[in-house]
């Protein structure tokens, strides 16, 4: 049974930094959900994000579920170390709160896409037909999945990353901005490759291609 305050609207933002403004600005363009609260573990309760109060750290998340929030948006962009934004997703769903998938208007995904709960689609992306994108996957800015693309769960696609039809990227793989990776590559779990990097082989689990590198080098 639902607290009597229950809001199916309302969500809340796990994170208050950079990523967390683009989340915040995720969530209004798709007039789906209402962003109600930002948490962060490391900014003063009280402190306005885009106009939306910061009410805490991970603490606050008892007060909010009690109020009847829901769902929430993890805005960890977990750059530097991956295992930060994985461990937010494990305290949001131990906290009871659902992560929907999130998709800007100006993006397109088409039909026969599949898009896992948490996953984050910003403007301008493209998932093509067949692909799939895994939990808590991060779709940023302008990046393109072509068709049949396997995107495992926890991945990062920074802004401009350009991914060929039939590509599989394993789970928690990093691609940074610009990166293209060919036709019907893997790119092992792990994996981090640099700011326009260039795929043409696979890449291994936990294997680093250097920024502007084109792999194997």
């Amino acid at each position: 049974m639902e607290p009597p305050g229950f809001n199916p609207r309302a969500l809340v933002v796990y994170g208050g930094g950079g990523h967390g403004k683009a989340v915040i600005d995720l969530v209004r363009a798709t007039g789906t959900y209402e962003v109600v609260a930002v948490v962060d573990d490391g900014l003063p309760a009280g402190t306005q994000v885009l106009g939306v109060p910061v009410v805490g750290g991970a603490e606050a998340l008892r007060d909010l579920a009690a109020q009847g929030v829901r769902l929430a948006a993890n805005a960890v962009g977990g750059i530097h170390d991956l295992r930060v934004r994985v461990a937010i997703f494990d305290r949001l769903q131990e906290a009871g709160f659902a992560c929907p998938t999130l998709v800007h208007p100006s993006a397109v995904v088409e039909p026969s896409a599949r898009l896992a709960a948490g996953a984050q689609v910003f403007p301008l992306a493209y998932v093509g037909g067949e692909a799939s994108i895994g939990f808590g996957t991060i779709v940023n800015t302008a990046a393109v999945v072509s068709h049949d693309c396997r995107i495992g769960d926890y991945v990062i696609l920074s802004p401009g990353a350009r991914l060929a039809g039939g590509v599989t990227v394993g789970e928690r793989a990093l691609l940074g901005m610009g990166v293209t990776v060919n036709l019907n590559l893997t790119v092992g779990a792990g994996a981090r490759i640099g700011n326009g990097a260039t795929v043409k082989r696979d890449v291994p689990e936990g294997a680093v291609v250097h920024a502007g590198a084109v792999w194997p080098e």
